[in-house]
């Protein structure tokens, strides 16, 4: 089975392109959604994230307060490095069984969608990787608009990143988000299409 990773940057639009994907019919195993259901009280991760930081990142509730643990992550490099150490084996973990199911179930291609793919050494389990790109001028409006954050919170969130001009350099395809949705749509489709043509 051919496994496409998906990637992008915070702005690029890589969760609308991810939705394109999924109207054509792909399998795509969407890293965020599964990272939030594991936060949730109970699961692995949320388990993970309590022994570590204790109650300080918990509502009353015991669901993890997301954003007070997003601001914490995002000021210091070594939270960010230290939380996606516990984070990321467990989320490996459960991808690859999805990968080896969508496998048995007959699937030919498959898409992992996964902001930080490269950051997180999984160019090894992809066969191809599609960045999605955006200058960082209209990532920047595209995440106070979508976030309703103050500039420099935006902007830091950016930067929290690897450079989307970083990421290019180890795609096998870009796709530019800068134009209209009617023109996103057209390069995914033809993406598609010629993934499935080559299995």
């Amino acid at each position: 089975m051919r496994v496409i990773g998906l990637t992008g940057s915070i702005g690029t639009g890589k969760s609308e392109v991810s939705r394109i994907l999924q109207e054509l019919g792909a399998q795509v195993i969407d890293a965020d959604e599964l990272t939030h259901h594991l936060q949730q009280r109970g699961q692995e991760v949320w388990r993970a994230i309590w022994q570590h930081y204790g109650w300080s990142v918990l509502g009353p509730d015991g669901q993890l307060l997301r954003r007070k643990l997003g601001h914490r992550i995002f000021l210091d490099p070594r939270e960010r490095q230290g939380l996606n150490a516990i984070v990321h084996p467990v989320v490996q973990q459960h991808i690859t069984r999805q990968l080896a199911e969508l496998s048995q179930r007959g699937y030919h291609v498959a898409v992992i969608d996964m902001p930080l793919l490269i950051e997180g050494n999984w160019r090894h389990v992809v066969d191809e990787i599609w960045v999605v790109y955006a200058p960082l001028d209209l990532q920047l409006q595209r995440v106070i608009e979508r976030d309703h954050l103050g500039q420099e919170e935006a902007l830091r969130r950016i930067q929290a990143q690897m450079p989307i001009d970083e990421k290019l350099r180890y795609a096998d395809y870009v796709i530019d988000n800068q134009g209209s949705l009617e023109r996103l749509r057209e390069q995914v489709t033809r993406l598609w299409r010629n993934a499935n043509a080559t299995v």
